[in-house]
Parts: structure tokens; C-alpha cells; sequence
């Protein structure tokens, strides 16, 4: 009997072995299921950005054909009460308003719907990716409606527009600042690799040079004669935050290096540039611009390359939300989602708002004139502000960490002297 009970409970811890790693095969083979699962969800996803930014390049090239030829094209296909008699609230700078608009809401509802995703699992990564049919039948509804709204309508959401406009430069800013940071961190970071430090100082060194070659090509054909005051003010300021941010990255308790300050230096003089370009044409102070007003080849190619940086700028800060976020350390799950999908969209929304901005040059009475895009002192000057706050965060950023730490210091120095003090007799 005995021998027979041995043979049973070996069978039963043989059956129960095998059980187990029959269970522990089952669950192996499950987790490389869900391994591959979430590839093919996050293949989807990091797709889904482009189809995005093709949605956002066609708003784009609709508001421009909306402003441009729409009252050419489609005269007879307007609702009459929202465009007027003769259409002109549907075309040129209100036509342009009701794209973006369309784009706004599109995107707006994109970021409700998906605001709350987590997982590359939930129902609503599954929309952000996929459903793409649906997804054209409601951009397509959001793109009409506004042409049914009343021009009263439309201009309120003009003044809006605005105010997301500045909001949307501001948040690009930060993306820009937070990249060159990180740049300046990757080259930077292993002191001891001298490959790494040669690379920095080439990369720092080309734009440096090329930030004093576009002060002083600046200076040649936009400041040619003292009385073009105002562009001598813009790149003399320009030459200075040059010059105040490089002391700073260079300073003992800073101690950032060239790097940084050099990409960031080429940045501000690229705002200052393209300020001094949207300005109004001049003979006095822009050699360049041509004396006809109509578009030639370089105009064309200007335009176009200002719509590509549009959209590039638009989705390099709405994949950028690890910028923004106050814990950049954290450890994501093999089922993340690898970016914040409502941050996306609502980066997106905000775009179309600024779009609209560039296309109408920020001037809500009068129509741009064709092929040109950001033009006149309104635009002038949201470029110069935009210089002026993009050297001002970068500067507080230099000097922030010196600032927080510089109490710290006190306060141990405080404690150290009352504790000496109490030790002496």
C-alpha cells in the first residue's frame, strides 16, 4: 500500500509539474501575443501622426486657394446669407477664417475624444489610429459649416484665433528651448569623449558664424542708410541678446558651454530676419524686395517653404509633449502610448489658429495680396516680440537653477555660522 501511495503522489507532483509549465507556456505565448499586439498598436499610432499632418498641410493649402482664387473659382457656390451677395464673406481673409475654423473644430474634437488615453488598448487609441473613413466624413462636415456661419460669427472667432496664435508661438518657443537644451545635454554630456566635445565645438562654432554673417547681411540689406532706424534698432538689439547670451552660457556659475547659446543665437537671428521680412514693401530699407507687386518664382518658393515650415512646426511641438510634462523621468509600460494623443490634437487646434494668423498677416479688415503670407507691421511685430521672449525664456533657463540654489546656499551658511557661534564661548 505504501509503495503504491508513493507511485500516486508522483504521478501527482509529475502531473502537477507539468501542469504548471504547461501554464507557464500558455502565459509565455500569450505575453509575446500581446508583445506583438502593441507593436502593431503602436505602428498604428506613430502613422496616424503623419495622416495628421497631411490633414493639416491640406487645411493649409485650402485656406490659401480660399483666399486667393476662391472668388474666381466658386462664384456661383456660396450660401448666400452667410457670404453675402457677392460672396466676399466666404472668400479672401473671412474665407480663410472659416477654413481654420473648420480645421479647429476638427481637431478640437479629436482632442475631446482622446484626452483621456492612456493605453494603446482603450477604445480611443484605437479612434486616434484608426476609423479613418469617419474620420474624413467629419472633417469634411467641420470644414462646411463654418461657411454657413454669419460673418459676425467668424470675426469673433478671428479675435480668438489671435489669442490661440499667441498661445501656440509661446508653446513653440518652449518646444524650440527644451530641444536645444536637450541637444546641448547630448553632445555635451560625456566631458572625457573627445569626439563628442569636437563635434560640439564645430557645431557651435558654424552657428555662431552664421549668426554674424545674418547680423551683418541684415545690416547690408535692410539697414542701408541711417534712416532705416527702426531695422538698425531690431538688429543692433538683436547683436546684443547675441552677445549677453553667449556671457551668460559663459559665465563661472552657469557654465553651459557654446552650444547651446550658439543654436540659440542662430534661432534669434532667423526671428529677426524673418521680422524684418514681413515688413511692408520699402525701397528705402529692403533692397530685396522687388518693386512689382507681383509673384516671381522666389515668391512662390518663399510661400511654399513657409506653409512646409507651418506644418513642421505644428508637429514637432505637438509630438513634443515630454516638454510640458513635470515628471520627464518616468517609466513608461510596454502599452503606453508613446505620445499624448489630446496634447497632439490640441496643438493641432491651436496651429489652425495661427495659420489663419499668417495668412491674413494678423489684420482682420484687409485681404493679403497673393502668394504672400505674414506681411505688415502687425506681423513685424508679433515676430520681434516672439525673438525678444524666445532670448528672454532661454536666459532665465541659463540662469534659473543659479537663482533657486543661490537661498540654499544662505541658508547652510547661516547654520553653519550659528553653529560656530554657539560652539564659541
Amino acid at each position: 500500500m505504501s509503495g503504491s501511495g508513493a507511485a500516486v503522489e508522483a504521478t501527482v507532483i509529475q502531473v502537477s509539474s507539468s501542469n504548471s509549465e504547461l501554464v507557464q507556456r500558455v502565459e509565455a505565448s500569450f505575453e509575446a501575443m500581446n508583445n506583438v499586439d502593441c507593436s502593431e498598436e503602436r505602428k498604428k499610432s506613430l502613422r496616424a501622426r503623419y495622416f495628421y499632418g497631411i490633414i493639416f498641410l491640406i487645411t493649409n493649402l485650402t485656406a490659401w486657394f480660399i483666399r486667393d482664387y476662391g472668388h474666381t473659382t466658386f462664384p456661383p457656390l456660396y450660401y448666400e446669407k452667410a457670404c453675402g451677395i457677392h460672396g466676399s464673406d466666404c472668400f479672401q481673409t473671412l474665407g480663410v477664417l472659416r477654413v481654420s475654423l473648420g480645421c479647429f473644430i476638427f481637431f478640437l474634437l479629436m482632442f475631446l475624444t482622446t484626452f483621456s488615453t492612456r493605453k494603446l488598448y482603450d477604445a480611443c487609441s484605437k479612434w486616434h489610429s484608426g476609423w479613418w473613413a469617419l474620420k474624413f466624413f467629419l472633417l469634411v462636415v467641420s470644414m462646411v459649416v463654418p461657411f454657413f456661419l454669419p460673418p459676425g460669427f467668424i470675426q469673433i472667432y478671428g479675435e480668438v484665433a489671435r489669442i490661440g496664435a499667441g498661445i501656440f508661438l509661446l508653446l513653440q518657443l518652449v518646444s524650440v528651448i527644451e530641444f536645444i537644451r536637450w541637444w546641448n545635454k547630448y553632445w555635451a554630456s560625456d566631458e572625457q569623449s573627445k569626439q563628442s566635445c569636437s563635434i560640439a565645438l564645430f557645431t557651435s562654432t558654424v552657428f555662431y558664424v552664421a549668426s554674424i554673417c545674418g547680423i551683418v547681411s541684415m545690416y547690408y540689406f535692410y539697414a542701408p542708410r541711417p534712416s532705416c532706424c527702426l531695422n538698425i534698432f531690431f538688429i543692433t538689439w538683436t547683436a546684443i541678446l547675441l552677445i549677453v547670451m553667449m556671457a551668460m552660457s559663459l559665465h563661472s556659475k552657469v557654465n553651459r558651454g557654446l552650444l547651446s547659446s550658439g543654436i540659440m543665437a542662430a534661432y534669434v537671428v532667423f526671428l529677426c530676419w524673418s521680422a524684418i521680412r514681413s515688413e511692408p514693401a520699402d525701397e528705402k530699407c529692403n533692397v530685396q524686395k522687388p518693386k512689382n507687386g507681383h509673384g516671381d518664382w522666389t515668391t512662390i518658393l518663399g510661400f511654399l517653404i513657409a506653409i512646409g515650415a507651418i506644418v513642421m512646426a505644428t508637429f514637432s511641438t505637438g509630438i513634443d509633449s515630454k516638454s510640458f510634462q513635470f515628471r520627464k523621468d518616468e517609466v513608461k509600460a510596454e502599452d503606453d502610448i508613446r505620445y499624448n494623443y489630446g496634447f497632439f490634437h490640441i496643438i493641432f487646434s491651436l496651429g489652425a489658429t495661427y495659420f489663419a494668423m499668417l495668412f491674413i498677416s494678423w489684420n482682420l479688415e484687409n485681404s493679403a495680396s497673393e502668394w504672400s503670407m505674414d506681411v505688415g507691421w502687425t506681423s513685424t511685430w508679433v515676430k520681434i516680440i516672439n525673438e525678444w521672449f524666445a532670448a528672454s525664456i532661454y536666459m532665465w533657463k541659463l540662469i534659473a537653477p543659479v537663482v533657486k540654489q543661490q537661498p540654499k546656499v544662505m541658508n547652510n551658511e547661516e547654520s553653519v555660522q550659528q553653529i560656530n557661534n554657539s560652539n564659541s564661548p
